[in-house]
């Protein structure tokens, strides 16, 4: 695993990060996928600076493998969460939701390794100009914000674009999701849906179960007429979005009234009907409660033995 380009650039053992989900990548479940040798986020998301800032300090306290941050552009606090990720010597950030162009002279003056989501290949050549040293091409099977390209379709053109590392997400549970990332050129995988139902994972019980129950048809996207459609499982919630989104009545203000808050709901509170419970195509592949440990090296020796199978036992260690 060391010999793989993302490994060596992040300090990590597997080639293996946890997506930064806004309400449930706390320092436990970040700290758990580091001391299992991938890379853990925290979501900066939903804190302010001194939150996020405890948040990192409690990860210290947790691991000392390496962890970073997922800072969402979008989010209200997001002057502040830089200025915390500088000051507490993160090593890493993922950026997502937006331009990172304002803030990547300040990340990069602090020594910040610089990762932006991307769903498009334009997207992806900007970045790498502005200094980003990896992108995740994150396809529209991923749960939460999407774009509309798939990643079979996604992945290979951003590869053939860029010169710097790429990271597949999107629609990636298992060793067959890993080795098919590997094939089509990236050099690691995130993964969110997956970690979900880890046994670090402080999501309520209520969200983690209906993951497990979820089937192949179980997720559905809403918000394209806003501007920025969301994947997540099927409920009275998204039933009703999807009925008012169809209403030529219903006002952009209405609708993201109803969407305020509901993830929350679900993540926090456990309101699994009403809340948002924003998850990944690849739910029904999601069966299990596993450790982080058990998660990563589980995926990481099934698909090095996928490809042995395809390659002989001469080929590359992934």
């Amino acid at each position: 695993m060391n010999e793989n380009e993302i490994c060596s650039l992040l300090g990590i053992e597997y080639p293996v990060i946890q997506g930064g989900m806004a309400w449930i990548a706390d320092a436990e479940l970040a700290a758990a996928v580091s001391n299992a040798g991938g890379l853990g986020l925290i979501a900066a998301m939903n804190s302010n600076g001194e939150q996020l800032r405890e948040q990192i300090r409690k990860a210290k306290e947790l691991t000392d493998k390496p962890f970073g941050v997922n800072l969402m552009l979008m989010s209200p606090y997001i002057d502040e969460a830089v200025q915390v990720v500088c000051q507490e010597n993160i090593q890493v950030v993922t950026t997502g939701a937006g331009n990172p162009a304002k803030y990547m002279a300040q990340l990069q003056e602090a020594g910040v390794k610089v990762i932006c989501v991307v769903a498009s290949v334009a997207l992806a050549v900007m970045v790498e100009r502005m200094g980003a040293c990896a992108v995740v091409a994150e396809g529209c099977e991923s749960g939460g914000h999407v774009g509309e390209t798939t990643t079979m379709a996604l992945v290979p053109q951003v590869v053939d674009a860029v010169n710097i590392p790429v990271i597949a997400a999107g629609g990636i549970a298992d060793g067959r999701g890993l080795a098919a990332a590997f094939m089509l050129g990236a050099k690691a995988v995130q993964m969110g849906t997956r970690f979900l139902t880890a046994k670090e994972c402080n999501v309520h019980e209520n969200y983690k179960q209906k993951v497990l129950a979820a089937k192949d048809r179980d997720t559905i996207v809403t918000g394209k007429t806003l501007g920025h459609p969301v994947r997540a499982l099927k409920n009275r919630m998204t039933r009703d979005f999807q009925e008012k989104e169809k209403d030529p009545n219903t006002t952009p203000q209405e609708l993201e009234a109803m969407g305020a808050g509901a993830l929350r709901r679900a993540a926090k509170e456990g309101d699994v009907r009403y809340g948002s419970c924003m998850c990944g195509q690849i739910a029904g592949l999601v069966n299990s409660e596993n450790t982080c440990q058990e998660i990563i090296e589980g995926i990481c020796e099934d698909a090095e033995r996928r490809i042995q199978e395809i390659y002989g036992e001469n080929c590359v260690s992934v």
